[in-house]
């Protein structure tokens, strides 16, 4: 049984760019079967936001707390937004 749509706004700091952690989010988020988008920050984060069943963007702000090989996440802020009916999900710059 599906849960309920929720959408996440997620800002990942640390050491997060330069080790694939956009491209790592979104394939997980892809996998996961979640809408939304990532994109580098000037000040050295990560922004992303993940869109769909409540379980499946719980898995995927779980997955930002540990971020792909290489990635030293030390804070993972969470905003919780109205979701927006997101498809897919892409890579901003």
């Amino acid at each position: 049984m599906l849960g309920r749509m929720v959408r996440r706004r997620v800002v990942v700091r640390g050491f997060v760019q330069g080790v694939g952690y956009r491209y790592s989010a979104a394939a997980a988020a892809r996998a996961h079967g979640v809408a939304g988008w990532v994109r580098n920050s000037r000040d050295g984060s990560v922004e992303a936001v993940f869109e769909g069943d409540v379980h499946d963007v719980e898995r995927m702000l779980r997955w930002c707390e540990r971020g792909p090989r290489g990635a030293e996440v030390t804070i993972v802020e969470i905003e919780e937004e109205m979701p927006e009916r997101l498809r897919g999900f892409e890579i901003r710059a």
